[in-house]
């Protein structure tokens, strides 16, 4: 299927590690012109060597910081000349009792998993407008449609983020602009690879044990690869009616729809 997205201009935060550059590199090997943003000029480099041969530029930005997303923005602009898709990607899961949690690692994950995307969508959204429509799409987790136990703050702030998505699709739809959401299960990313590290575990018996602890009803960890498609469909003009969705990218291991 050819997905339309040839000199597209895709933005991407958290582009520069496990699930945000398996979307980059899809994206650009579709033809997009991707925009990506991280806080390591290291992995940033190594993403978009990786990408030879498509148009990517990487800006060393951290999201939590409004200067930082402002120049993103504009990096992108000048490097392109127009914006036609968000992908609000950065984030990390972080999930511990709630009577350890203080006021200032609410904030820190707020900052980082809500207003990160706020900033950045505020950003795009006259671009996006000037472009004729386009598409924002936010990144989340299924504890934001079924939070469990020790699950916060990422599942408040995903929460939030789903809310977003709902309140935005139907705001900016008048617009030609479509917001969706992508809920994330257990996926290869960087954060499990640090963890067999540290374990002393081959990554692939970690995902085989996640598998199963979790009871996963395909019965594996999904790949990168899955997502970086997903994304790349929903950015895409061959998802032009698809506007207000949160979808379960899990294995079907969710209880909610």
């Amino acid at each position: 299927m050819d997905l339309q997205l040839r000199d597209k201009v895709v933005l991407v935060t958290g582009g520069s590690d496990g699930l945000g550059a398996a979307a980059v590199q899809r994206l650009a090997q579709e033809g997009a012109r991707v925009a990506f943003c991280g806080r390591s000029a290291e992995k940033l480099e190594r993403v978009r060597a990786g990408a030879a041969g498509g148009q990517v530029l990487a800006v060393q930005a951290d999201v939590t910081r409004p200067g930082d997303c402002e120049r993103f923005v504009a990096e992108a602009l000048r490097a392109f000349g127009r914006i036609d898709a968000l992908v609000n990607n950065a984030g990390t899961a972080a999930g511990k009792p709630f009577e350890s949690l203080d006021d200032a690692a609410w904030a820190a994950d707020l900052e980082l998993k809500l207003m990160g995307a706020v900033r950045l969508i505020r950003g795009v959204l006259p671009h996006l407008r000037k472009a004729g429509g386009g598409s924002i799409l936010n990144v989340l987790a299924i504890s934001a449609k079924a939070p469990g136990a020790r699950s916060a703050p990422s599942s408040v702030s995903r929460a939030a983020g789903l809310a977003l998505t709902k309140a935005l699709s139907k705001e900016l739809g008048p617009d030609g602009v479509r917001v969706n959401a992508v809920l994330i299960g257990l996926v290869e990313s960087g954060q499990w690879q640090r963890r067999a590290e540290a374990s002393g575990q081959t990554l692939d018996a970690l995902y085989a044990q996640l598998a199963q602890d979790h009871g996963i009803p395909l019965g594996r960890v999904g790949r990168s690869e899955e997502f970086a498609d997903l994304v790349s469909f929903l950015v895409s003009p061959r998802a032009a009616y698809l506007s207000g969705a949160a979808i379960n990218l899990d294995g079907g291991l969710s209880s909610a729809v």
